[in-house]
């Protein structure tokens, strides 16, 4: 990078790191620190919760899952404005009339102690990985990329974000996040538009759609009934749904961002403002990547984005049949740039005839190239070689830096720390709240000065910092980061939220029966885990499965007393 990069990167985030110490200077009360003071207007609360789930994952993955996939992944977000509404006309209004500072708390109120501790001890269990996974998303990829030092990368991402949200809390977080929000927005817009410049000057953002859609990557709906499919219009309005309400209902790291609202009608507003945005927002990301895979028909991109990946397997035994499939690939790449300007020339022309034939021999060079990628991952794969071979969380970051200007290099990866800053915190804000309050408060220690308890949750919040940069430190990759995150929040978050829906809505249905019944469920989920990949659903048989067994079993017990 140059030292302009390096100047912009490092003055962002000391920038983010300083404003968030000084907007908190003050906060020296435990209501205050866990809480934030409740007086965030709306746009600070939607801001911070649509930071808090667009974590650095977000912007490496999903233009990676685009430039692979396509526009498909959007319908993972067609729950979430559905969501949005059902939280504010249900949830919010309860949370605020009992004053609670975490969402479990109410369930102790509903059910008993033992019930109130499953559902937060479930929270800190899936947040506390995904916390561990936030930090290392960038940091391996950096490390990768830039030469960088993993773990060091890991710890320096951990540190910066404990300094602020250990001093500041709740008001820290939610001050930072507004900050890094526009950040994010403002480098991405102006790396759409970088991209959108370096494409063929006779090709247009319509046409550039186009050729993308010859290749099959414009396909945003699908309407098919298929429960391996992981991505459809179904699974997205149902599982997406659910896994929305779970996430903005139940999970403090969450929650926590509009409790401390000034008001019912501001959090309300903020949650909306989400839900009207959200998807927008990714749907917007995705046609970055897009962008990035028509950039890429024009210019040859490697076999593999992984740089260490290509390095491992070509100084192995099998360097000489990935090289084979390298080459057949490179000569394909060129076909198919060739038939992309042929492309260009037809769509300027007006010339129907001679679209459709060339939009026949693009889908079937994409097609050759898919499957030339993937007999190049099986090489890796089968070499026995310590290897990542799946790339797509290295697409949009390998781009940046091999051919944006200087100056944007240093934002767009000011971007992408920006956003792990901002989740990692929410995150472990959460973590050290939901302990603080759930457990060291109600099981431990009940008669504690503020002070105390002040100082107790800032070394909570401290403790789960150190442990994300654990996790983060000793984890590995997985098919898709952004998925990871997913698939992890979705083994827990359809149990937790189920008992948050018996707790609200089925009155009959007591502490004993609902306790059981979130076991039996959790159970019932990490058994589908083995059966089918499709995450989505995880979140609507947990939910249900907490719902109709708890039901069962109060049927069978009786009313308690």
């Amino acid at each position: 990078m140059s030292q302009i990069d390096w100047i912009i990167l490092i003055g962002t985030l000391l920038f983010i790191i300083v404003y968030g110490l000084y907007k908190t200077r003050k906060e020296n009360t435990s209501e205050s620190y866990l809480k934030g003071g409740s007086d965030s207007k709306w746009w600070t609360i939607g801001l911070s919760v649509m930071a808090t789930q667009a974590s650095a994952i977000t912007f490496l993955s999903t233009p990676g899952q685009a430039f692979d996939k396509g526009l498909g992944f959007v319908q993972f977000y067609f729950g979430l404005p559905l969501a949005m509404v059902v939280l504010c006309i249900t949830f919010v209004p309860i949370f605020y009339r009992l004053k609670v500072f975490t969402a479990y708390e109410y369930l102790e109120q509903r059910f008993d102690l033992k019930t109130r501790t499953l559902a937060a001890f479930l929270f800190l269990v899936q947040r506390g990985l995904a916390a561990g996974i936030t930090i290392y998303a960038p940091a391996i990829i950096f490390s990768v990329l830039l030469g960088w030092n993993l773990k060091l990368t890991c710890v320096v991402i951990g540190i910066l974000v404990i300094i602020y949200t250990v001093s500041g809390g709740t008001k820290a977080v939610s001050v930072t996040q507004k900050q890094q929000m526009i950040i994010i927005l403002s480098g991405m817009v102006i790396a759409f538009f970088i991209i959108l410049g370096l494409l063929p000057e006779d090709m247009n953002f319509s046409t550039a759609m186009e050729l993308a859609g010859a290749s099959g990557k414009t396909k945003a709906i699908d309407f098919s009934v298929n429960f391996e499919e992981r991505y459809t219009f179904w699974s997205g309005i149902t599982g997406g749904f659910f896994l929305a309400l779970a996430y903005f209902g139940t999970d403090q790291s969450q929650v926590q961002r509009y409790l401390s609202g000034k008001s019912l009608r501001e959090s309300r507003l903020g949650l909306l403002f989400n839900g009207l945005f959200k998807l927008p927002l990714q749907f917007f990301i995705l046609i970055v990547g897009v962008m990035v895979f028509v950039f890429f028909q024009f210019t040859n991109n490697p076999l593999n984005f992984n740089p260490a990946a290509e390095e491992t397997i070509k100084a192995s035994p099998y360097a000489a049949e990935y090289a084979q499939v390298e080459e057949e690939y490179q000569l394909l790449q060129n076909e198919k740039s060739a038939l992309s300007r042929q492309f260009i020339a037809a769509s300027n022309a007006d010339d129907e005839s001679k679209l459709g034939q060339i939009k026949e021999l693009l889908k079937e060079k994409e097609a050759g190239l898919s499957q030339l990628r993937e007999s190049g991952r099986q090489i890796m794969n089968d070499s026995g070689l310590e290897i990542e071979s799946n790339d797509r969380d290295y697409v949009f970051l390998s781009f940046i830096l091999k051919y944006l200007p200087k100056g944007l290099i240093g934002l767009l990866l000011a971007v992408i720390l920006s956003a792990a800053m901002s989740s990692t915190a929410a995150e472990i804000n959460a973590l050290g709240t939901t302990t603080a309050v759930d457990f060291y408060k109600r099981n431990i220690k009940k008669e504690i000065t503020d002070k105390q308890y002040l100082n107790a949750s800032k070394m909570f919040t401290l403790g789960w910092g150190i442990m994300a940069i654990i996790v983060a430190s000793t984890a590995s990759l997985f098919d898709n980061l952004i998925q990871l995150v997913n698939y992890i929040g979705s083994i827990f978050y359809g149990t937790i939220l189920g008992i948050f829906l018996v707790a609200f809505y089925v009155k009959r249905v007591k502490s004993k029966a609902v306790f059981i019944g979130a076991l039996v469920a959790q159970c019932i989920v990490i058994a589908l885990t083995f059966a089918t990949d499709s995450y989505l659903w995880f979140n609507v048989v947990g939910c249900f499965s907490v719902i109709i067994i708890s039901y069962i079993i109060q049927m069978f017990i009786g009313r308690e007393e």
